[in-house]
């Protein structure tokens, strides 16, 4: 039986300038008017449950406040990731200046089996791989989709190892997927499992360790990285992890049970992630690393030794300015030696001393110095290659030297692009590199990418960790950095393609903060 349409709320009730969430026999709707026409999405984002009300309503998107995904007001149709499935729709309508709405979700169209004799390979199964092939189904490709990865599960989301799994806050089985449960099959996409051994780029051929073989016409390639481990002694001793996989985030957990002291080496996201994790379970850290202030590359010195005092606040401590000699132990390692002769008791030690590409495996295609595969604006490679994610360097900007970075979400945002052109677009990156970071129960968000700075310009408070921190550079925002103002950054992660001034971008982050407000 067909749901029948309620009656949710006047029309002159409801405002334009933000979205409004409203509950309709049990279904969590977003309702967004423009004029007289009102449109009806699941209000919640489809990537991780960010409630969108909270996010940015401007220039015709709906920006998710969490994670920064971004859908069409007008159609609900996924824009930017992490999301990668579009918004559900409802039927609505005005009658009599009342919004109507039907409690029942339209139907997505399905996905016909393949009709385009072209073959298209993904290689790599992370957040790159997933957000391509849901990209390339979403922009009409009906081809042969192979996606290729080593691990066996499907693509899930990596940064909750780092998060959320060392604390016992989530179970390595809880790790949630990027793709609903049956995507890939509803979708027509090949899963293939196994390592490739050589990609020969000139003859569009992968060869894989087990001698199987795999021809295709266009390819992207998204193998991510692998932990970079330092040359040291012990490192080979039980006890010392990595955490980069499933597997790896399951082993450190079996390690973690029996453990009280855990020394985490190097200074990373992932290293000061982990630490915050560890603190929640009890055990006892330290973090080495050659640093003199954590993240000071990324966000200077004052705001690293925010970062760095919040973690002393709850117990981290610190070994700065060192470096790791050995790691000493029988079987199971039980000590870290520093070069300054420095031994720290460990019963679990933690490398987290960054990533190379994985590109070893490239035939055919010149890498750059670190690994990296250089790209056009379009991510393409060479013809019928195109890359994403961390192997790939790109323009992020039209007169400077391209870049590689290792962010999550701008690993999709690639994938995205390169999909289209895939397809027969001629797009260009134009987003906003995006990451997110979790310390203590406190989300830190970083909107751009600055590599030098003039000036620094903060609205808020620093010391409750509630401030929005502009990084100005001849007059123009180049980066933000911010705690606990999620509606602010929604609406500059919008803006600031079309450069702002700090004055600008304040102003903007006011006028949405007061919109969701209301």
């Amino acid at each position: 039986m067909s749901a029948v349409a309620r009656r949710v709320i006047p029309l002159t009730q409801l405002p334009e300038d933000h979205a409004t969430r409203v509950e309709v026999d049990g279904e969590k709707i977003l309702l967004i008017r423009n004029g007289e026409t009102v449109h009806a999405y699941s209000a919640d984002c489809p990537h991780a449950g960010g409630p969108l009300e909270e996010g940015a309503l401007c220039n015709g998107h709906i920006i998710c406040p969490w994670h920064k995904g971004t859908f069409d007001v007008a159609t609900g149709d996924v824009l930017e990731p992490p999301a990668l499935i579009s918004l559900d729709r409802y039927p609505v309508s005005v009658q009599d200046g009342e919004v109507m709405v039907t409690p029942q979700k339209i139907d997505r169209p399905g996905t016909a089996a393949a009709t385009d004799a072209a073959n298209f390979v993904v290689i790599g199964a992370g957040a790159a791989g997933a957000a391509a092939c849901a990209a390339l189904r979403a922009n009409g490709f009906t081809g042969h989709l192979t996606l290729i990865g080593e691990e066996s599960q499907a693509p899930y989301d990596r940064t909750a190892l780092s998060k959320f799994v060392p604390s016992g806050a989530m179970k390595t089985a809880d790790v949630p997927p990027l793709l609903p449960e049956g995507w890939l099959e509803e979708q027509h996409v090949e899963r293939v499992t196994g390592t490739i051994v050589k990609l020969d780029v000139p003859q569009r051929q992968i060869y894989f360790d087990d001698g199987r073989t795999l021809t295709y016409d266009t390819a992207l390639l998204a193998p991510g990285s692998k932990p970079h481990f330092p040359p040291v002694q012990g490192r080979d001793l039980e006890g010392v992890y990595a955490l980069r996989t499933l597997h790896d985030a399951t082993d450190l957990c079996d390690g973690l049970e029996a453990a009280k002291r855990v020394v985490i080496v190097g200074s990373s996201f992932i290293g000061l992630e982990a630490a915050s994790a560890l603190r929640e379970r009890g055990v006892a850290v330290t973090v080495v690393a050659p640093a003199h202030v954590p993240f000071e590359h990324q966000f200077g010195a004052r705001m690293g030794a925010l970062f760095q005092q919040l973690h002393e606040s709850h117990g981290v401590t610190f070994r700065l300015g060192e470096q790791l000699a050995e790691l000493a132990g029988f079987t199971h390692v039980r000590e870290a030696v520093l070069k300054s002769g420095t031994r720290i008791a460990a019963d679990v030690v933690l490398l987290a001393t960054g990533v190379s590409p994985v590109t070893g495996f490239i035939d055919g295609l010149p890498l750059q110095k670190d690994g990296g595969v250089l790209v056009n604006a379009g991510m393409q490679a060479a013809p019928g290659l195109y890359a994403a994610g961390d192997i790939a360097a790109f323009p992020l900007y039209e007169d400077q030297e391209p870049v590689r970075i290792e962010h999550w979400r701008l690993a999709q945002q690639h994938a995205f692009i390169a999909a289209q052109n895939m397809c027969g677009a001629r797009n260009r990156y134009a987003g906003v590199p995006y990451f997110w970071t979790y310390h203590y129960g406190k989300t830190f968000e970083y909107l751009g990418y600055a590599s030098g700075w003039d000036e620094v310009v903060i609205d808020g408070d620093l010391e409750q960790h509630r401030f929005l921190a502009l990084y100005v550079k001849a007059n123009v925002v180049v980066a933000a950095l911010a705690c606990e103002r999620a509606a602010a950054t929604a609406r500059l992660i919008e803006s600031m393609q079309t450069g702002l001034s700090a004055a600008e971008a304040l102003r903007l982050v006011k006028d949405q903060e007061a919109a969701t407000a209301k």
